[in-house]
């Protein structure tokens, strides 16, 4: 058998292992398929290229250009998945397993690409929040902005998930437009080295963007600068030592860590044996024991449960992992396949006699499969009847096949035994009760990173305790790492630098790209809805002529809409609330009319209104009130190659000048010109 040679690729070229690489087995055979590391990189070399190569490459383009890269990238894998699922079976991963790594890479790569359009602006520069007033009329404004870091992410990786766990790190990190150097646990580097490979054989990606190490990273972190970011998945000890580096700490290097999570699983006490709820509970345990043969840093390791149904528990979660088959993981019967090296296997053998010194086994045998060559090992449940008294279990992860019950009094009884675990990535609460699930998030939130609950109602669409959404923060307090990563736009955020600008309207509408009220504005001699989006310029504004608001005006809308609310009926009634004079207009009249004096009603270039945000009605208008409105292009959003949004910032001032109401205006508007 030839032997995989993984690479590693530094300042743009394929380097070989060296003299002194590591040799990875296979997983299924124990057989030897590849060897990695030992390669003599140049540690500065590498850094100097992100920076100087990959980092101004990157923040040239716009967040809309990287997200349409990031959805290129993650269509190219869609094409060579299966490349990546055939090389991954010697990792011990069955194909159900690879939904997890290889397509959930993939779906988050997909998810970045999305929120990078749809929630980012077309723009170098990200706007947090809205401009703060610093001086009493407004010419002096604070803005806070995110710009990229001006240097290189380092990614340490864990070897349960050699694509998505690259993938949930890379794809924010590009977004944000800052390099990054991919380092993948050796043991299953191979897999990773070939992502790196389809990414870079695309040619998406500029010069400089991604660079990957196989084996070790050197003195890499002892280059670190300010500027820099360190991502890691793995061990609490592993990062503790690398946190502790006097270089990052010197430097104040941005360090994020996910660790050891001991996660838990609590059954509600509604939900009995022949519930949906308990059979849920089942169902969702027994796949977070199976699924990656337990290798998941999400997966639950201790099954809370109320006392009088721990016996319960135990025979329906024996009963089903009896019917967990074992075994290689290209055969298509296989429910489990196998760690990832036999070593590992050994560590959690080492873990589980740790833990039977508080628990007793109630399924599973640890030797079962130790004249077999390979990585197998069956799933194993342990029943701990007194959990207070226990400490290895609260403080131990055997990172493999193997969860713990604990029985509870009470459900205080439950949240403080899954806080005992201090810190961990997610806990799940399997409750049709509400009431369990508010008591929940008071006791436990702080020291979850997630918490999820799941019944019959959410059950059918739910995407299960073990599965970190990029939507959602992934990471936890305490034992967990102390660190956030995904979230959205929050894990974009983790490598950008949040400043505080101040200056006059105008310069902070320069800085943004978004008007700010009080900026110069530009009325023009065409009626903005007469001109196209590429015709359009922030700042572009229109001033209306007036109309009056008749008592008559207020009488049929009122008839016409069934809105006969006493404010805009009865002038005493009116009169008589501590917010108005009298009879007023409707707040929606106000809005209809705005509409019918600034809408150029012919064809053109405008498609369609797809709604409004932050609508105040600042100021009652009573009969005979005069308005006019300030129409103002705020920002400009390019959505596809036919037409953009425009955001119009909308002021209805009435004949004094005082705003009546504001809003935004969304249009879609056609494009060319």
């Amino acid at each position: 058998m030839t032997l995989m040679q993984v690479h590693s690729f530094a300042e743009g070229r394929w380097v070989p292992p060296g003299a002194e690489a590591r040799e990875i087995e296979s997983a299924v055979t124990g057989d030897i398929i590849a060897r990695a590391g030992g390669a003599a990189l140049d540690a500065q070399g590498m850094l100097d290229h992100a920076r100087r190569v990959g980092g101004p490459a990157l923040r040239a383009l716009t967040f809309h250009d990287r997200a349409r890269m990031l959805k290129a990238l993650a269509l190219h894998l869609t094409e060579h998945k299966q490349a990546l699922y055939d090389i991954s079976y010697a990792t011990g991963a069955t194909t159900r397993d690879h939904a997890f790594d290889i397509d959930g890479g993939i779906g988050t790569t997909f998810v970045y690409a999305s929120k990078g359009r749809r929630e980012m602006p077309d723009a170098r520069v990200y706007l947090d929040g809205a401009p703060e007033q610093l001086s009493r009329t407004g010419t002096f404004l604070g803005q806070h902005v995110c710009v990229p870091l001006q240097g290189v992410a380092v990614h340490i990786n864990a070897f349960n998930f050699p694509v998505w766990g690259m993938l949930e790190k890379l794809a924010p990190t590009l977004l944000a437009g800052v390099p990054a150097i991919v380092k993948p646990a050796t043991a299953t580097s191979y897999v990773t080295e070939l992502a790196v490979r389809l990414i870079l054989d695309s040619g998406i990606l500029p010069p400089g963007a991604l660079q990957f190490v196989a084996g070790g990273l050197g003195d890499m972190l002892d280059r670190l600068g300010p500027q820099d970011a360190v991502g890691f998945t793995g061990s609490a000890a592993t990062a503790l030592t690398l946190r502790s580096n006097p270089n990052l700490l010197a430097n104040a290097v941005r360090f994020v860590a996910e660790q050891d999570s001991l996660n838990a699983s609590i059954l509600g006490p509604d939900a009995a044996p022949g519930t949906p709820e308990f059979d849920l509970f089942v169902k969702e345990a027994v796949r977070e024991i199976t699924t990656k043969a337990g290798q998941k840093c999400t997966a639950t390791r201790r099954l809370i449960v109320p006392g009088a149904l721990a016996q319960a528990t135990i025979e329906a979660l024996s009963g089903q992992l009896a019917k967990t088959r074992v075994g290689e993981p290209q055969d298509e019967r296989t429910r489990m396949g196998a760690l990832v090296s036999r070593e590992q296997r050994q560590d959690v053998r080492a873990k589980i006699a740790t833990l039977e010194t508080e628990a007793e086994r109630v399924h599973g045998d640890p030797d079962a499969f130790a004249d077999r060559p390979g990585a197998f090992l069956p799933p194993i449940l342990l029943h701990c009847a007194d959990p207070d008294a226990a400490r290895r279990l609260h403080d131990t992860e055997a990172f493999g096949p193997v969860s713990t019950v604990l029985p509870y009094r009470d459900l205080d009884h439950a949240v403080a035994l899954a806080n005992r675990g201090e810190g961990s990535l997610v806990a799940s609460i399997i409750t049709h009760d509400p009431e369990v699930a508010m008591q929940a998030v008071a006791g436990m939130a702080a020291w979850h990173g997630r918490l999820y609950f799941n019944d019959r109602e959410s059950m059918s669409e739910s995407t299960g305790h073990g599965a970190p959404m990029p939507h959602m923060v992934h990471g936890g307090p305490g034992r967990a790492g102390g660190g956030e990563e995904l979230g959205g736009v929050r894990g974009v955020l983790h490598y950008m630098q949040r400043t505080a600008v101040q200056g006059s309207p105008t310069m902070l509408q320069a800085i943004g790209g978004r008007h700010v009220a009080g900026a110069a504005t530009r009325p023009g001699p065409v009626h903005p809805f007469r001109r196209t989006f590429d015709d359009l310029a922030i700042g572009d504004t229109l001033t209306t002529e007036e109309r009056v608001i008749r008592s008559e005006d207020i009488a049929h809308f009122a008839e016409f809409t069934g809105d006969t609310f006493y404010a805009h009926m009865d002038d005493a009634a009116a009169a008589r609330n501590p917010f108005f004079p009298g009879r007023v207009a409707h707040g929606y009249l106000i809005l209809s009319f705005a509409a019918g004096l600034f809408v150029a009603p012919e064809e053109g270039p405008v498609l369609a209104n797809t709604g409004l945000d932050d609508l105040r009605f600042l100021k009652p208008a009573p009969p005979g009130t005069a308005i006019r409105v300030h129409l103002t292009v705020k920002g400009k959003t390019p959505r596809t190659s036919d037409y953009g949004e425009i955001r119009w910032a909308v002021r209805v001032v009435d004949g004094a000048g005082e705003a009546v109401a504001e809003y935004d205006l969304l249009t879609m508007v056609a494009r060319g010109g």
